[in-house]
């Protein structure tokens, strides 16, 4: 038996992975041990710092349920989402920037046709959004599918209320692009909101002093054959947020003026009863393969 040696200790750690037949899972548990016990070493970690944070991973873990995800949470507000993103997206010249999924997908959404509204029965100030997919060399794209959910008026997406459970989903729908590249849907305008605060990561967020804000956005999942999948958020223009995004999800590129307007007829020939607003947006989407994202086991929202 060797004298103990705590260098010792990480390499015999790092050599018991040595047989693990997948090579890029052997690659990452090295690592993974490397970096822990490097990081263990350089903070002098106490007895009560190591039981504390394996609380808060047990508790994390507890929260989630089908319909909350808090692990994606402590990823997205910890920066480790969009760094994920950023490494798996390094060349974009030519195509929309790419930000996280967030913890409020759901999957495949129900498709409905162009123009539709999906706030129905819901306050708010009447939005209409127009988007177009092209290559990036400006082709239109034809047939694309587009998955679009985002908040309410008071910040709250669909699954957060009791009415989800009952299949009665709203601000969420799938798309499908004409023949130019083109989709449009009536909705209402989104505001900033904070993300979950009730579970331990509201108590990380807190403990450091940090707001837990999301700027205004409407997310977007894009797909057509041929092309890589685009996961991306429209933002909008002026929200007080934008610099200071609580998961940093936000690209000056992915900036969009919701523009008012007071006239009495909305782009699809409709009356409107009051003002309302007018999102454009024009999505690039990159030749190529890819897998689109699906939500994890214990669900995404």
């Amino acid at each position: 038996m060797p004298q103990f040696d705590d260098r010792l200790l990480t390499k015999r750690v790092v050599e018991s992975f040595s047989q693990t037949p997948n090579e890029r899972q052997r690659f990452l548990m090295v690592e993974l041990v490397i970096t822990l016990h490097d990081f263990v070493r350089r903070t002098d970690l106490t007895f009560e710092e190591w039981s504390s944070a394996i609380d808060f991973l047990t508790r994390t873990g507890q929260k989630c349920t089908p319909t909350r995800q808090e692990f994606i949470l402590l990823s997205d507000v910890l920066g480790v989402s969009m760094l994920v993103d950023a490494i798996n997206h390094r060349e974009r010249e030519g195509a929309t920037g790419t930000t996280v999924l967030g913890p409020f997908y759901v999957g495949e959404h129900k498709e409905v046709p162009n123009g539709s509204d999906i706030s129905t029965g819901l306050s708010g100030k009447p939005m209409f959004v127009c988007a177009r997919v092209t290559a990036p060399d400006g082709a239109p794209v034809a047939n694309a599918i587009a998955d679009i959910w985002h908040a309410d008026d008071e910040g709250f997406y669909d699954t957060q209320k009791p009415s989800h459970a009952t299949g009665n989903g709203s601000l969420r729908a799938r798309f499908r692009t004409d023949a130019g590249g083109r989709l449009a849907f009536r909705t209402i305008l989104p505001c900033s909101y904070p993300i979950p605060t009730d579970g331990p990561v509201g108590e990380l967020i807190r403990a450091s002093s940090r707001h837990a804000m999301r700027p205004a956005h409407v997310h977007f999942l894009v797909n057509a054959e041929g092309f890589e999948p685009l996961v991306t958020h429209v933002f909008l223009e002026g929200d007080d947020y934008l610099d200071s995004d609580v998961v940093f999800g936000v690209k000056e590129e992915l900036v969009c003026k919701a523009e008012r307007n007071d006239g009495a007829v909305m782009p699809d020939g409709r009356k409107a009863s009051g003002p309302w607003y007018r999102m454009t947006y024009d999505f690039r989407v990159r030749p190529g393969t890819g897998h689109v994202p699906q939500p994890l086991a214990a669900g995404t929202d």
